[in-house]
């Protein structure tokens, strides 16, 4: 079965981290306990709150604000955890402090925003990667493998849901739509990227929501075509935890992803000849894995992943505006047509 390089063979490298949330946090932690990477700084727009943070997670050096930290010559990459409004400019900012970046997923409100970013880091000639951490897990790489063996002959159906609970609150960045809010930037992003990841680019793309009264999607249900044959069915809700599992069935078999699908996760593999197998894979965090992968692309003097290249996260964008154009939400500033 395929194994996944471990996180601590991937040269050292040093991070500056834009936002101090949840997701920052989890990072943090990953990159400290699982590589050989520094966390050297961290930047909010609240002293109280880079403090607390760099304290939480021996961080050296903080910094109020976002521009003293991307200017900041300990700095080798730096990994962007704000909402997905606010992805753009501060990509750009470190692009253009010649600072290689990791951008949390989404990686920004659409396809023209991630070729601005895209663009700016070819001139450059900076590392830039969507932080789509699934991408990286050794589940994903033996699911790969299992798949490229022919083990469930040619698939026609990819399933997969992502949906968590969150109460209505009209100034969560979950439900503003100044903050590119709702359910499908935020948790569909996984479903879709997963279809792209197996499947590649769709042919067709139906998409039914229902929105907040804020004006974000609330929850999504979309049906990719790919071609006469083969199709993935995603889902995504704000309004209820789902299983957050996924299954690929083929002409020969199928599998069961565990949830959560797009995190470490166990695999059961079922052929219609009788044979079964699993693949286990013990509970641990997963972010070490992308931070790795950044860590190898910058060392070897490449500007993007080839399993997550800059085209992939323009080709899920797309997708995920055409999602968004067809349940009929537009963010502050986009056209609406």
């Amino acid at each position: 079965m395929a194994r996944t390089e471990d996180p601590r063979s991937a040269p050292p490298i040093r991070w500056g981290i834009i936002g101090a949330g949840g997701i920052a946090s989890q990072f943090a932690h990953s990159v400290r306990e699982f590589t050989r990477a520094q966390l050297v700084a961290v930047g909010s727009r609240h002293r109280d709150r880079a403090e607390r943070f760099a304290t939480a997670h021996g961080i050296p050096t903080t910094h109020v604000g976002y521009r003293d930290l991307v200017e900041d010559p300990q700095v080798d990459a730096v990994y962007v955890a704000t909402p997905h409004s606010e992805h753009r400019d501060h990509a750009l900012l470190a692009i253009r402090a010649g600072k290689h970046v990791l951008v949390e997923k989404a990686f920004t409100r659409n396809v023209a925003e991630a070729q601005e970013v895209f663009d700016a880091a070819r001139a450059a000639g900076v590392f830039v990667m969507e932080a789509m951490w699934t991408r990286f897990l050794p589940h994903v790489a033996a699911l790969h493998q299992v798949i490229d063996a022919g083990e469930i002959g040619d698939i026609v159906n990819i399933r997969a849901d992502h949906g968590q609970y969150f109460a209505f609150d009209p100034a969560s960045r979950l439900y503003d739509p100044a903050l590119a809010g709702g359910a499908l930037l935020d948790l569909g992003v996984y479903p879709v990227a997963w279809a792209h990841d197996f499947l590649g680019v769709p042919t067709g793309v139906h998409a039914y929501g229902q929105l907040t009264s804020t004006g974000v999607d609330g929850q999504i249900s979309t049906v990719l075509e790919y071609g006469q044959g083969t199709l993935a069915t995603l889902s995504t809700t704000l309004w209820a935890k789902t299983p957050t599992t996924s299954s690929i069935s083929g002409t020969e078999g199928y599998i069961r992803v565990a949830g959560n699908f797009y995190a470490p996760t166990s695999f059961r593999v079922e052929r219609r000849d009788g044979r079964r197998w699993v693949f286990e894979q013990p509970a641990s965090r997963g972010l070490q894995y992308e931070a790795a992968e950044v860590a190898r692309r910058v060392a070897d003097g490449d500007t993007e992943s080839p399993r997550m290249s800059w085209q992939g996260t323009l080709d899920v964008m797309a997708t995920m505006d055409e999602i968004r154009r067809q349940v009929g939400v537009a963010y502050p500033g986009e056209p609406t047509a």
